[in-house]
């Protein structure tokens, strides 16, 4: 169904317009306009080390012979993942932030579950330990999708965050992963 791959720079457009498709929602994010393209380009950067990467997922199809086939719109970015540093420390190296996010079209439709299975079985190749995502409390699709997969409440910060003059609190998930 779908196809993982490391993010190359074509790709950034396509992961800044969906982190923007998310802005509106006040659900996703604690960017309260869009980003531009530009203030992303850093950011890329960050995640071309071999232990952070950026991944998107494009579609992808299997013939009838169980063979995988790409689809002619395997270029198409569905959604990406990145790994991030956790608090730029030296005794933190061994945990990382994890981020997931889905285009509009494709939310709900297993893409989420894809990229945790990914980022789970990936971890302890890229020298993670432990996996953290923060995530408003009022989200409630994103904190199933990481307790699905065995993320506990870690911590909750009450009203860290406003949003349109509501103030919302701010979960930390974690798992332990290696």
């Amino acid at each position: 169904m779908y196809r993982l791959r490391l993010a190359d720079p074509a790709d950034l457009p396509a992961i800044v317009d969906i982190y923007n498709s998310t802005v509106a929602s006040r659900m996703v994010t604690a960017d309260t306009e869009p980003v531009p393209l530009e203030s992303r380009f850093m950011w890329f950067k960050t995640h071309q080390r071999l232990n952070r990467p950026l991944w998107v997922a494009e579609p992808f199809s299997h013939s009838s012979d169980g063979v995988n086939v790409e689809l002619p719109e395997s270029r198409s970015v569905l959604g990406w993942m990145s790994f991030s540093d956790f608090y730029g420390r030296p005794a933190y190296r061994h945990t990382a932030e994890l981020s997931i996010y889905c285009h509009g079209s494709i939310r709900r439709k297993g893409l989420g579950s894809f990229f945790m299975h990914a980022a789970l079985a990936a971890a302890p190749g890229l020298d993670i330990k432990n996996l953290v995502a923060y995530i408003f409390g009022h989200n409630e699709p994103s904190l199933r999708l990481f307790e699905k997969f065995g993320f506990e409440r870690w911590a909750k910060m009450p009203g860290v965050a406003e949003l349109d003059q509501i103030e919302r609190d701010l979960v930390i998930l974690g798992k332990r992963v290696s």
